[in-house]
């Protein structure tokens, strides 16, 4: 296995709780994902799809269809918002820009079905080795792989939040690699993150389908929630611009958000998170997120 970090770049990931690679990927490699990427958003057509806009917290509410639900062993694409008009009793809702301008991700199991994304997160040697130069997971499993699009103009924020919420195992264990497509700026929507905060935080919430088998919600941890602090309004919060070719790593416990996408530029970006496989490690059917016996969260280091 390669070894891929450098010892201050670990000393650097632990502090921090994420960690900009700029160039991790050739321009070449960058684009071949951004290429294909633009063919996926290309390609979606509107007929027969139930208009499932992917909304956060932000919102006031969570996505939760079927469509949703059950998109952990397929590609399928989730609307932005602001792309579509308010569905009537009378009126479906319609699609207010062109469809491959409408979509807010393609998800969620890219690394495992589509052979560019799969090239670069399964088969790829260089991503095997930061999962092993980490040490953080002994058989890390990949789970939501994902094109985010940031749309120009309609492009939502995300609000700050840390991905074991969303990933949720016992004990924690997420980490998520985030690959910029294209150039993430302040004024397109890239990342700022909270330095540190993974040593404080810990999971107050938990997202999972919710119990009464209609969509899925938030559910307390109350023993945390109680005392949880405000983070966003905390001071210490940097931008994490980056050029195309970056990978961000992103720990589990690390608060980060990103801007709406107020510019005319798209802002592409590849991701997929890794959870501990090994045993002792618990991800349970509480997750919104569920594998299938058809296709279980396949491992990294196999």
């Amino acid at each position: 296995m390669l070894n891929v970090l450098a010892p201050s770049q670990l000393e650097q990931w632990r502090s921090d709780g994420y960690l900009l690679l700029p160039s991790f990927f050739a321009p070449e490699e960058v684009k071949e994902m951004l290429d294909e990427a633009k063919r996926l958003c290309d390609d979606f057509d509107i007929e027969g799809h139930p208009m499932t806009a992917f909304k956060t917290a932000a919102d006031g509410e969570h996505v939760g269809d079927d469509y949703f639900l059950n998109s952990g062993d397929k590609i399928r694409y989730f609307l932005e918002p602001s792309s579509t008009s308010p569905a009537t009793a009378s009126q479906p809702a319609k699609l207010l820009v062109p469809p491959s301008q409408s979509i807010n991700k393609v998800g969620h199991a890219l690394a495992v079905l589509n052979p560019v994304f799969k090239r670069y997160t399964l088969q790829n040697d260089k991503i095997k080795g930061i999962a092993g130069d980490l040490g953080e997971q002994e058989d890390p499993r990949v789970l939501q792989s994902m094109i985010i699009c940031k749309q120009p103009r309609i492009g939502g924020t995300v609000p700050c939040h840390n991905d074991s919420t969303f990933l949720y195992t016992d004990p924690p264990s997420a980490i998520g690699c985030w690959i910029a497509l294209e150039d993430c700026t302040p004024t397109n929507g890239c990342l700022s993150f909270l330095p540190g905060s993974h040593k404080r935080a810990r999971i107050s919430s938990r997202f999972v389908r919710d119990p009464s088998g209609k969509g899925t919600t938030f559910i307390d941890i109350p023993e945390v929630k109680k005392n949880e602090e405000n983070w966003d309004e905390m001071d210490g919060w940097k931008e994490a611009d980056c050029k195309a070719g970056t990978l961000v790593l992103i720990h589990g416990s690390v608060m980060h958000k990103s801007p709406p996408n107020h510019s005319d530029k798209t802002r592409f970006i590849y991701t997929f998170h890794m959870i501990e496989g090994a045993q002792g490690t618990v991800y349970d059917e509480k997750n919104w997120l569920q594998p299938t016996k058809e296709m279980p969260f396949p491992s990294l280091l196999e």
